[in-house]
């Protein structure tokens, strides 16, 4: 007797797709690379702010002192205290004689410039002055600090997230 050849079931094609174990690994892969992606667009993103920090400070720098060859070598007064367009220092205005720089603005910068980002309503530009001397800062809202920005810490508080820029006689303020 003659037995028949065993053979083994129709196999079904693997043409027709992918099976979900593949495509759960393409989707992990997929999600894996966008937060690499938007973690350093954050970090880029804080680096253009902290970049527009700086430029703000150098131009109301130039303001002050165009500001001061027209007034005797005298800046904006603010009587010795901190002033500022946060709610903790005032919440002066951009401009005029009650802008958190006294009559810088329009005059010499067109408006006072604006944290690009105020996570809280006490993270602002600040700005002290006696007259004779001032003190520019940017207060607590430097996000990407580097060692190349050491050379913009405030003097009396360097573990603080702050830039000073300041005459020589406010750097103890």
């Amino acid at each position: 007797m003659r037995q028949a050849p065993i053979t083994s079931p129709p196999r079904q094609s693997s043409a027709g797709g992918f099976t979900l174990i593949e495509l759960l690994v393409v989707i992990a892969i997929i999600g894996l690379l966008s937060s690499i992606v938007l973690a350093s667009l954050n970090v880029a993103r804080a680096k253009a702010r902290d970049a527009e920090r700086l430029s703000d400070m150098h131009q109301l720098q130039s303001a002050l002192e165009m500001y001061a060859n027209d007034h005797n070598s005298s800046y904006p007064s603010t009587g010795g205290s901190w002033w500022g367009n946060c709610s903790g220092y005032g919440s002066h205005s951009t401009s005029g004689a009650n802008g958190w720089i006294p009559n810088l603005a329009p005059t010499y910068i067109a408006k006072l410039p604006l944290d690009p980002n105020p996570q809280l309503p006490s993270y602002c530009y600040l700005y002290r002055s006696d007259g004779k001397d001032y003190m520019l800062l940017v207060y607590m809202t430097v996000e990407s600090y580097s060692q190349a920005a050491n050379q913009w810490l405030r003097p009396g508080s360097p573990a603080q997230k702050d830039f000073a820029f300041y005459t020589s006689g406010a750097s103890r303020w």
